[in-house]
């Protein structure tokens, strides 16, 4: 008999990707986190829910619904883990409008309708352009939607009935005042007692109360209070599910239903976007770092709030939104994943069914009570603070007046408008003043030099003295062609009338602009790039063809450069290398980059001697801790950067063409293991994360790599951030806040730079490469 057995030299075992579990069958396990962050959240969510849907006049049924379909639908497909969804005060004034309008039916035909709208646009990938809109006009809108709110709920407050309008609730509150219940009145204000006084207990009995949601402890306390006492004060009365109102065919007119679905997916696609992003600051910001929980993947997250309001409009809900209340109190109470935002959706389904005669007793001017002091918060006053800073108050004040006057959709409409009156207003403002100093004409030009500018500026340049010294300070950082022309044909026509002129930017560092006359004048192909190809300044092209001959050896055109750099550059750079010389080096960052002959690292960051810290080696590998097998330079390096030199960032650069990829693509299991081979080992995660299914592709500002090595450049640099996460100094000081991650895609062929937005989360579902744009300013479209 004879025993087959493999071929062990054609079968080799799965990898593992690092810090993946091991390989079997799946089980739903809930940490301990999570199911204490469930019931904190469940506690939040039940009153709120039952008061939103007080507030838009639906069923109180629906908001239960919504919020349960909320937590398990959109938490268990959304794509960001700890964000809790479900009925959102946000929505609280376009559900009641569209109530009131259209009845109950059609409006949960609408929810469907804005859920498919969502889904659309989830397979557009269109997410992060709701990034896009001014915070203040985001703010804005949260305000005038609070506002709102806290008006209409006054008036049940008071034990009387809101009217239609905002105008019409803010002109009746003076005789709802004189008219108002005293029952309701007590009730609503030991409600809004409590809910303000409970975070603030002090001392220990405070910190062990603090563990307990105000909004839970108000309610039941002004419940039990109006139970003993016996107040007549209308409350909560759940129907049967039995007779729970489901969709109906919309009823309307087209163009009406068709608004109020644009409305509603507008509202809740940016509300539930904006939340997310916040969500992911706050768990960076947690004392873990956020360690194990994936960054937001915003269209995912858009599919997951679309299906979830499919499903809520379809069993009779209200729309669904990601809430922030809800999931700051879920991110605080320690949950680690989408297990407790589905967990609390479960809580709200079993309370629905068991707990009716308990919920039958709450008195329904607490719950008005409770939704007015969330819509009074929503007014914040660290928002208008922001947006003054940032000189966008009119934008706000002009949201939040149209979102209160006319409507959600006009409101920001009208922001949106205003937004972009301010933009253009800033974008043509250039101040153009004269000072003489030091007898010299300096003509300060701040803001940005667009057509628009052109006249004053050619006048302010035509008043200036012929002969005179000039110097024209630039204090901004755009100039369109217009602009250009003018102020190079005036240089040229005052330097022809005898005069001198020096440009300089915003710093005051002079700006070198070639002279008429530089054409004849010798070496004036010299460009500040030319030493990079052999560029020999000085020399006749017949001395150059000479120089280039086969004799001409490698070791004279390395002394020839140095002798080039003694001569030309040392002089200019000798001052600051001996200040660094005595000083010693302060690096800001470390450049870890691959040692690819066309990346000059100086080149790409316009960085000089002592602001770079950089290692270079084949790939730009970040070897995970404990595998470099006798090879600790990189993990040397990392430490002495991060403990020694104290360094505020680190970053990874790829490029496109990397060798090394293309090594490490074409592998196979027979190569011989020279040295080369067994470095390259340190990117197979990268190969198998772009294999993973758990990884979207990654993208270059919007588009998908061209190959598969531009796609592994790319992946690799993602991951070796994922590796770096695993050293021990940079975990701290990540979680200290006194560090970030940077990754830099750099195409070669097409001299562009792209940065990783979001590189300090690098467990991303969506990782994307955005161009860096010449504006000598950069900023990333996460929107928070």
């Amino acid at each position: 008999m004879t025993l087959c057995t493999p071929d062990r030299t054609t079968t080799r075992p799965r990898a593992q990707r690092p810090h993946s579990p091991p390989d079997g069958p799946r089980r739903f396990r809930v940490a301990g986190a999570d199911l204490s962050a469930s019931v904190a959240v469940f506690l939040i969510a039940l009153p709120l829910s039952l008061g939103i849907a007080l507030a838009t006049g639906a069923p109180l049924q629906a908001g239960l619904v919504a919020a349960a379909v909320g937590g398990i639908v959109a938490g268990r497909f959304g794509g960001s883990p700890l964000q809790v969804s479900g009925p959102a005060a946000g929505l609280t004034v376009v559900t009641a409008e569209l109530i009131q309008l259209y009845g109950w039916r059609t409006t949960c035909a609408i929810t469907v309708l804005a859920g498919l709208a969502q889904l659309a646009l989830s397979a557009l990938r269109v997410a992060r352009s709701a990034l896009a809109v001014s915070p203040a006009i985001v703010h804005g809108m949260l305000a005038g939607i609070g506002v709102t709110i806290a008006l209409a709920q006054l008036h049940i407050v008071l034990g009387g009935t809101p009217q239609s309008s905002t105008v019409d609730n803010a002109l009746g509150l003076p005789a709802q005042l004189a008219r108002a219940h005293p029952a309701a009145l007590g009730v609503s204000a030991l409600t809004v007692a409590v809910l303000l006084c409970w975070p603030r207990l002090p001392g220990r009995a405070g910190r062990l109360a603090g563990k307990v949601p105000a909004a839970l402890v108000a309610v039941a306390g002004a419940t039990a209070v109006a139970a003993l006492a016996g107040l007549a004060v209308p409350r909560v009365d759940l129907p049967s599910w039995s007779s729970h109102a489901l969709p109906g065919l919309p009823e309307g007119p087209v163009l009406g239903i068709a608004a109020g679905v644009l409305t509603i997916t507008l509202v809740t696609s940016v509300q539930s976007l904006l939340s997310a992003v916040a969500v992911d600051k706050l768990v960076a910001a947690r004392r873990d770092g956020g360690r194990g929980v994936p960054r937001s993947a915003l269209d995912r997250e858009l599919a997951g709030q679309g299906a979830a309001n499919v499903i809520s409009g379809a069993l009779g809900g209200l729309p669904v939104a990601g809430v922030a209340v809800r999931s700051v109190a879920n991110v605080s109470a320690g949950a680690v994943s989408r297990a407790s935002t589905m967990l609390h959706g479960l809580w709200i389904v079993l309370a629905a069914l068991l707990l009716v005669p308990v919920l039958d007793l709450i008195p329904l001017p607490a719950l008005a009570a409770l939704v007015m002091v969330v819509g009074i918060q929503m007014v914040s006053i660290t928002h208008i603070r922001t947006v003054t800073r940032h000189r966008e108050v009119v934008v706000y004040a002009v949201t939040l007046t149209g979102v209160v006057l006319v409507g959600i959709l006009e409101g920001v409409a009208l922001g949106v408008g205003v937004a972009v009156a301010v933009a253009l207003h800033r974008l043509a403002r250039t101040r153009i003043t004269l000072e003489v100093r030091d007898g010299r004409q300096v003509l300060h030009v701040r803001g940005q030099l667009t057509f628009l500018a052109v006249p004053r500026l050619s006048r302010a340049l035509h008043q200036l003295p012929h002969g005179s010294d000039v110097v024209v300070a630039l204090d901004g950082s755009f100039m369109d062609h217009a602009a250009y022309e003018t102020l190079s044909d005036w240089t040229a026509g005052h330097l022809a009338h005898g005069g001198t002129v020096e440009t300089t930017g915003p710093s005051g560092v002079r700006i070198a602009e070639p002279e008429p006359a530089a054409a004849s004048a010798p070496h004036s192909c010299c460009r500040p790039w030319n030493p990079w190809h052999n560029h020999q300044c000085g020399e006749r092209p017949e001395e150059r063809a000479a120089s280039d001959a086969p004799e001409r050896t490698t070791a004279l055109h390395l002394a020839s450069g140095i002798g080039k750099f003694q001569r030309n550059t040392a002089p200019l750079v000798r001052d600051e290398l001996a200040r660094l010389a005595r000083e010693g080096q302060r690096p800001s960052q470390l450049f870890l980059t691959c040692a690819d002959s066309r990346l000059v690292t100086s080149m790409i960051t316009s960085s000089g001697p002592g602001d770079l810290f950089t290692v270079r080696n084949v790939g730009n590998l970040v070897p995970l801790p404990g595998e470099e097998s006798g090879d600790d330079s990189v993990a040397a390096a990392i430490e002495y950067a991060v403990e020694v030199l104290r360094v505020d960032s680190i970053t990874v650069c790829g490029h496109s063409g990397c060798g090394a990829m293309q090594a490490l693509l074409n592998a196979g299991p027979d190569d011989p293991p020279t040295p080369l081979r067994r470095w390259l080992r340190h990117g197979r995660p990268s190969l198998e994360r772009m294999a993973s299914r758990r990884h979207a592709w990654a993208r270059i500002s919007g588009r998908l790599p061209a190959d598969a090595v531009e796609q592994l450049c790319l992946t690799n640099v993602v991951q070796q951030l994922e590796h770096l996460r695993a050293y021990e100094p940079v975990a701290r000081r990540l979680a200290e806040g006194t560090l970030t991650l940077n990754g830099v895609y750099f195409h070669v062929g097409e001299a562009q730079a792209y940065l990783l937005s979001g590189a300090d989360e690098v467990h991303s579902y969506d990782d994307v490469f955005t161009q860096v744009m010449p504006t000598d300013h950069f900023e990333t479209a996460c929107a928070s």
